[in-house]
């Protein structure tokens, strides 16, 4: 999978940037033609200025369709786990109704027009 990682007003490390590409590949066993993922990463204040929490927000590519998960928390670390937990059960959602679609449905034959004839 393509991963595009856009740090906004700062410098990610590049373990951060490994970690979450480990985390997001993950995604590769529920739906096979994930095309890629566009990541960003930003520093949100909070009540003090000196915490700052942690935002990550992943648009993650599939044919036919874009999933958008953003997430908060105390690190990056974080965020990335709880999007992953989210975006694993978007992804089996979007795989389950893709492979239904292919699916046909059994035509069911009126019994009645059959015993009504003589």
């Amino acid at each position: 999978m393509k991963l595009k990682v856009n740090a906004v007003h700062f410098t990610a490390d590049s373990s951060l940037v490994d970690f979450i590409q480990r985390k997001l590949n993950k995604l590769d066993h529920f739906h096979d033609r994930i095309t890629g993922a566009d990541v960003y990463l930003k520093l949100e204040k909070g009540d003090k200025s000196a915490v700052q929490k942690k935002l990550l927000e992943v648009n993650l590519h599939v044919p036919g369709k874009t999933i958008f998960v953003k997430e908060e928390g105390e690190s990056f670390e974080e965020a990335t786990d709880l999007a992953l937990d989210v975006l694993t059960r978007q992804v089996k959602k979007v795989k389950q109704k893709q492979s239904d679609k292919g699916k046909t449905k059994p035509i069911v034959a009126e019994v009645d027009s059959f015993l009504n004839e003589d």
